[in-house]
């Protein structure tokens, strides 16, 4: 077959440093896909804009050399009706870096979508797709403004691994005899079947992506969106890993949301992100109220799926909304939208889901001062009413333009006084405001911001005290004591002594009044090996707090060691603990 690609002369790739991070050239090598339908109409105009953001940022000193490379409809003209060439899946995985238009699935072409199988064929397991407001653009919210999140949606798990069976197939008859038969399920007959696999390796390489991001670009907060209060074994294991990948691996960087409030009264450390968790359908209700509360949110297929759209909603449509699927290096920036087919070639379209993918594109390889140029272009030219039709609807008195001629138009602004240096200032003194205001409320009244914010416990692991305290059996109980009264602790977990072979214990101050200052006995003349009950209790960190009060209840005890999937102990919850969230927020589900 004939080759098709030619990467234009004077560019050079972009490469992946010994450390991991990209080396980009001021001269790269960028693919490009036009797209279907109206894909050659939106990547006309983008490209022009990019160009002259690169041109106006950096004064000639660099260029992108665009590569053009081919699927959809387009690949099926020169490639005989293959519209995923191999020619195609090298150059992207050479490249490292392309943007893509809207492309079209084929009917009866063997793929699922094209999408699918880019993200498939390549390993793009996280798509990313931040989401926030630009002064001027039309929006049902009364502050769209408070919308700043990005979302990284796993891509390759979930319902979206195409694991089902068709109602009355062969398969699918198999696998429902196999579950009741074997399993012991119950569901109706003739059901469709699917699988909804979530695993560790999927999970924790999607988290360590979002929290990576969080830290490069300074944000606040990593959400991990789950519906693991129903399916336990899948969602609730992805919140379970995500948070073991962050202690694991970001230890110094990051901070569990229960420490936020135990530990440090509200108020976020600098520089550290905070890690917590929110139930999917609560996730949709605090998009809409309390939309500030959330940075940057991790979740699986079919939630992002979801997600992504209704956030996007909230600041103007799919039509504006930027996206990228990504791997650990590899990454193609997309359109967020369909090809619209009746408006191909009509020059008439909003580009702005392409152009901000190439905002998205800019960023991503470092060249932030031409991302701002356009991003600032955009409010300028939108705030004055300069829109194409799908705006132009919405907004009084606003001018309609066409694909080219909004180009124009945003092209026109970089070239004149856009003061990038105020815009970026204003923006972050906005932030680092709506940050203090945040913690503020948090430090004054925790348990009500706690309610507001959506964090409702379900698990050992939110409601326990973090500062587990570990001492010596040779330890005597009066230096225990003073231990515990300064960090206002009331027990410790206790190690054997050199000289014993039992294992470790927990000395509560009940067992000091109970079996040291009641017997009469000088708390510096006894060691707390000989205090402390034995063996531990412990409960793992994912143990719903209905499990764990039945646990306590029938073990008769007041508090449990919660350990994690290593069984190394990380907290301590107690029957108070247990107490005051249901008193606060119910029983949990």
């Amino acid at each position: 077959m004939t080759q098709q690609i030619r990467y234009p002369e004077g560019g050079e790739k972009i490469t992946v440093g010994s450390n991991g991070r990209l080396y980009v050239p001021d001269n790269p090598l960028i693919g490009y896909i036009e797209g279907d339908g109206i894909g050659p109409d939106i990547n006309h105009a983008c490209m022009r804009v990019w160009d002259a953001a690169v041109e106006q940022a950096y004064g000639g000193r660099r260029r992108i050399h665009w590569t053009e490379l081919f699927m959809g409809e387009k690949a099926a003209a020169l490639y005989d009706g293959d519209y995923f060439p191999e020619e195609t899946k090298a150059a992207l995985k050479d490249l490292l870096i392309a943007i893509k238009g809207p492309l079209t699935t084929p009917v009866g072409g063997g793929f699922r979508s094209l999408n699918v199988s880019l993200r498939q064929e390549l390993d793009l397991y996280a798509c990313v797709r931040p989401v926030r407001h630009y002064a001027g653009v039309p929006s049902p919210l009364k502050r769209p403004e408070d919308v700043d999140v990005v979302i990284f949606r796993e891509n390759t798990e979930d319902v979206y691994a195409g694991i089902e069976y068709q109602s009355g197939s062969a398969e699918n008859q198999k696998l429902a005899a196999f579950l009741r038969e074997q399993m012991g399920e119950d569901f109706f007959a003739d059901a469709g079947l699917g699988v909804k696999p979530i695993s560790p390796e999927g999970t924790k390489r999607l988290v360590r992506k979002a929290i990576e991001y969080a830290i490069e670009h300074d944000r606040e907060s990593v959400t991990l969106v789950h519906k693991g209060n129903i399916m336990k074994y899948t969602e609730g294991a992805f919140r379970t890993w995500g948070y073991e990948l962050a202690r694991e691996e970001f230890p110094e960087q990051t901070i569990t949301e229960e420490e936020l409030y135990a530990t440090y009264g509200g108020k976020r450390p600098e520089g550290k992100i905070v890690i917590k968790d929110r139930i999917a359908d609560i996730m949709f209700q605090l998009m809409l109220l309390r939309p500030t509360e959330f940075d940057v949110i991790a979740t699986m297929n079919l939630n992002g799926d979801y997600l992504s759209d209704a956030v996007a909603a909230e600041v103007g449509g799919v039509g504006i909304a930027p996206g990228a699927n990504m791997s650990d290096h590899v990454a193609v920036f997309e359109a967020t939208h369909g090809t619209a087919p009746k408006y191909a070639n009509q020059d008439k379209v909003n580009p702005g889901s392409l152009l901000f993918s190439g905002v998205m594109l800019l960023q991503h390889i470092g060249w932030h001062e031409a991302a701002e140029l356009i991003a600032a272009a955009y409010e300028k030219v939108v705030g004055a009413g300069i829109v194409t039709y799908d705006f132009a609807r919405a907004l009084e008195g606003a001018t309609e333009v066409r694909t080219s001629q909004f180009a124009d138009a945003l092209i026109d602004q970089m070239k004149g006084t856009i003061d990038i240096e105020r815009i970026r200032r204003e923006r972050e003194e906005a932030i680092e405001a709506e940050r203090q205001a945040r913690e503020q409320r948090r430090v004054v009244a925790p348990l009500e911001e706690m309610v507001a914010s959506g964090r409702v416990p379900h698990t050992v692991a939110d409601l326990m005290n973090p500062n587990l305290v570990t001492m010596s059996g040779d330890t005597s109980v009066e230096d225990a004591m003073h231990l515990m009264r300064e960090r206002r602790i009331s027990s410790v977990v206790v190690q054997p002594a050199p000289d014993e072979e039992e294992g470790m214990g927990i000395m509560t101050q009940r067992d000091v009044i109970s079996r040291v200052v009641s017997a009469t006995r000088q708390p510096k003349q006894v060691r707390i090996s000989e205090v402390a009950t034995r063996p531990l209790i412990t409960v793992p960190e994912d143990t719903s707090l209905l499990d764990c009060a039945e646990q306590m209840g029938s073990e008769n005890i007041r508090r449990m060691v919660v350990i994690d999937t290593q069984g190394r102990p990380i907290g301590i919850i107690s029957d108070t603990d247990i107490f005051a969230s249901v008193e606060q927020f119910g029983l949990p589900e």
